[in-house]
């Protein structure tokens, strides 16, 4: 692990636009932004990919945001910003409606053409062009690096103060101690939950992308299986800052990803085949309408079962032209 880790790393300083635009040849590249009600962040992200990666330096081919179902302004900011707006709706249909951000991405890998694809997370604040910059280089510059996770620091700000690293609790808590025992060899990703990484198309299309928050966790085993190790690699992007989510949303996070586990265990026989794990998430809400006087605390039960949209080389073929999503 450490080996890999001094080799396959790298920071975003070592690849600069003006580098990797003598490095890109006639490769396309793609950015995707996934977005669900992002409207006061991603407009900010979008111009400054535009300005940064394609009009100042033509690094960035196709810049493209999903609508993932959104109900406010999201598709028309980032249109007005300069983004393409392509409807997960309209790039899935004719298939089976899943929900959550794997079908959205899912649905940017599909519209996306360029031969290099990198997906951003669209909540983002204080963006910077480094971000995109940084995943792209050694994809740009060593053909045997075929995926790039994107790893920073993630600042948790509180009433009272700023915990540097305590952005990542789910990490941290679940995800982390579970690869270590069952994928020790990904045990050198600093974040694998990372929402910023980018691969070559011809890799991409060919694993699964799952519907829930696990999406992430089965690209890194997928991946692992399909090129092996050495091909993967990790860049460093600095500070990333973006909401939080409350503790009882990481706990359903938390649980699809054990879900998400739970389904590469019994395709490598490590879990008994056929089992189905229970996919219903009970918490406790304190207070409420519907509080239980014995326990002053609301039950809310959640279905965190997730699905997984098929390698999109096995459905290239049912897969409509781009569509542009409604404003």
């Amino acid at each position: 692990m450490e080996a890999w880790a001094t080799y396959r790393t790298s920071s975003a300083a070592d690849w600069t636009p003006g580098r990797l635009l003598r490095a890109k040849g006639d490769s396309q590249v793609s950015v995707v932004l996934p977005a669900r009600n992002e409207e006061a962040t991603v407009g900010a992200i979008v111009s400054t990919i535009r300005q940064h990666l394609m009009d100042r330096v033509p690094l960035v081919d196709e810049l493209i945001v999903v609508d993932s179902r959104s109900t406010d302004q999201t598709a028309r900011v980032a249109r007005a910003a300069g983004a393409e707006v392509v409807s997960q709706d309209e790039m899935t249909r004719g298939l089976p409606r899943l929900t959550g951000k794997g079908d959205a991405l899912w649905a940017g890998l599909a519209a996306a053409e360029g031969d290099v694809v990198a997906f951003v997370d669209a909540d983002l604040r204080d963006f910077r062009p480094h971000f995109v910059a940084g995943l792209l280089g050694p994809l740009l510059t060593d053909p045997s690096v075929e995926f790039v996770k994107g790893f920073y620091h993630r600042p948790l700000v509180g009433a009272a103060s700023v915990e540097a690293d305590g952005g990542g609790r789910v990490t941290e808590l679940m995800a982390r101690p579970l690869l270590n025992l069952f994928w020790p060899e990904l045990a050198g990703f600093v974040q694998p939950l990372a929402g910023e990484y980018a691969g070559r198309r011809a890799v991409l299309e060919q694993v699964p992308f799952v519907s829930g928050y696990g999406v992430e966790t089965a690209m890194l085993i997928d991946l692992l299986d399909l090129v092996g190790l050495d091909a993967l690699a990790q860049v460093d992007l600095g500070e990333r800052k973006h909401r939080h989510q409350d503790t009882a949303a990481l706990g359903r996070m938390s649980a699809q990803i054990m879900l998400t586990a739970w389904s590469r265990l019994q395709r490598r026989g490590w879990a008994s085949p056929g089992t189905v794990p229970a996919a219903l998430l009970t918490q406790f809400r304190r207070g409420g309408s519907d509080a239980l006087p014995s326990l002053e605390r609301e039950i809310v039960v959640s279905d965190v079962s997730v699905q997984e949209r098929p390698p999109l080389a096995q459905l290239r073929h049912r897969v409509p032209r781009r569509r542009v999503a409604a404003a």
